[in-house]
């Protein structure tokens, strides 16, 4: 209850910010704090209600290649997946940190103040990130099942610590770029040059 108290006081308290930096047109400012507060307050609010669901819908994904190959099985129920190879067995649970809840919360949190798109350009592609989002961390953990079955328990930690993160990484990257850099690029005018190629 306490939580909840101070997360209504902290969302005020970032309106009144908000108001204050957007009137005085700063406008680096505004996105910073904004994009600060929103995914504080989403983590605080969102986080507890989602980690679950998406959790069940990567192992779901997940899922799906091993059992089409019938080499691990998924019981996206309770966000686990089973592999059993024949250097022995883990069971991968899919808990908080690799939902992707994390990575979807800062997403959205940037892109509700990116100020290059309008209002429904932001929704459109706010819900294409997510999906690329949650497809590239289902990629991850299937990389990660994959490589546990064909080279046993022992490939876990490298698979998990280095391969399935730059997997992630490496598409998170590239869906940043699509998102956020180039429209910036191709929208920024300086003097009369336009990098906008009907200008």
């Amino acid at each position: 209850m306490i939580k909840y108290i101070a997360g209504l006081a902290g969302l005020a308290v970032w309106l009144f910010f908000l108001r204050v930096l957007n009137k005085s047109k700063l406008n680096f400012w505004h996105f910073l704090v904004g994009s600060a507060g929103a995914f504080i307050l989403m983590l605080l609010f969102l986080q507890p209600v989602l980690t679950q669901p998406l959790a069940r819908i990567v192992a779901l994904l997940a899922g799906l290649p091993g059992k089409i190959g019938d080499i691990y099985s998924a019981h996206y129920k309770y966000g686990v997946i089973f592999i059993e190879s024949a250097a022995g067995a883990i069971s991968l649970k899919i808990d908080f940190e690799c939902s992707g809840i994390i990575e979807i919360l800062a997403y959205l949190s940037l892109l509700i103040f990116y100020r290059v798109y309008t209002v429904y350009e932001r929704v459109y592609v706010g819900v294409l990130g997510v999906v690329a989002i949650v497809l590239a961390n289902a990629l991850r953990i299937t990389v990660i099942s994959l490589m546990i079955y064909f080279g046993g328990v022992d490939m876990y930690h490298i698979a998990h610590t280095f391969i399935g993160r730059f997997v992630f990484y490496g598409l998170s990257v590239i869906l940043y770029f699509y998102v956020f850099t180039k429209p910036q690029i191709i929208k920024q005018k300086v003097g009369s040059f336009q990098y906008d190629g009907d200008k």
